[in-house]
């Protein structure tokens, strides 16, 4: 008799965490992807209403570094306006050649450390290289997979991606694996062309809109925080971890 009432006890508390699972499979189920004739820049695969944007390849590394970038997208009031401080653990996805990737590990330093996550093996090459030029000695550089940053789960305290989601092949895998390795309350941050603006001069599927980023971050463990207005041509959307 004991058993049995063991065994009712555990049914009723599996049924009573039924709904919170479900809560939680529903929160983490990727929408569909559709496939449809690919435009002139993307690669006809649509994500919630929205064609994905060819990746730059690393053959056009020398425009991330083009010596104009600063003066035409104030790169040098993004790192500032992410409020790093010294220990912080950070990931730079998408890091190319790391343009942002070693600004980001001046922030954190000491005792910091930037993960500089690329899916490209050439960028990560180019990467190493720079951060051996500025002998630059706390980044990791990790090799990414096209449905997988490559991070530790629950070990940062912020990820930040520039112009890249608009090219992830698989975003809601790519996301859900960077929230994954989020600690509570920790921020993502995404910087994104503004395609609300026709005067910012970059192709149509390689800018984003406000809504549109919030559309798509909507089914992960993330809340809205804000938008930082401090570029000419970019949002600054902060996410935070639930």
């Amino acid at each position: 008799m004991l058993y049995f009432l063991r065994v009712f006890a555990i049914l009723l508390c599996t049924l009573a965490l039924l709904p919170a699972a479900t809560a939680v499979l529903a929160q983490t189920a990727s929408p569909a992807y559709r496939q449809a004739a690919p435009s002139a820049d993307g690669i006809g695969k649509l994500f919630m209403g929205r064609e994905i944007a060819r990746v730059m390849g690393w053959q056009g590394a020398s425009w991330l570094e083009r010596g104009e970038r600063e003066r035409e997208e104030r790169t040098d009031l993004l790192v500032p306006a992410l409020e790093l401080k010294a220990g912080m653990t950070v990931a730079d996805v998408g890091a190319g050649t790391g343009y942002f990737t070693w600004r980001m590990a001046q922030a954190v330093a000491p005792g910091g450390q930037v993960y500089a996550s690329d899916v490209q093996p050439e960028m990560i090459a180019l990467l190493k290289l720079a951060m051996g030029e500025r002998r630059i000695a706390n980044v990791v550089p990790v090799q990414a997979g096209v449905k997988d940053a490559g991070l530790k789960p629950a070990s940062l305290d912020l990820a930040l991606l520039v112009d890249v989601y608009h090219e992830l092949e698989y975003p809601f895998e790519v996301i859900a694996g960077v929230v994954r390795a989020l600690k509570p309350g920790a921020r993502l941050v995404l910087v994104e062309y503004r395609a609300e603006d026709s005067n910012v001069p970059i192709k149509e599927l390689h800018k984003m809109s406000v809504d549109q980023v919030r559309r798509e971050m909507a089914p992960h463990a993330l809340t809205w925080e804000k938008r930082i207005d401090v570029l000419p041509w970019q949002h600054v959307l902060v996410f935070r971890k639930r």
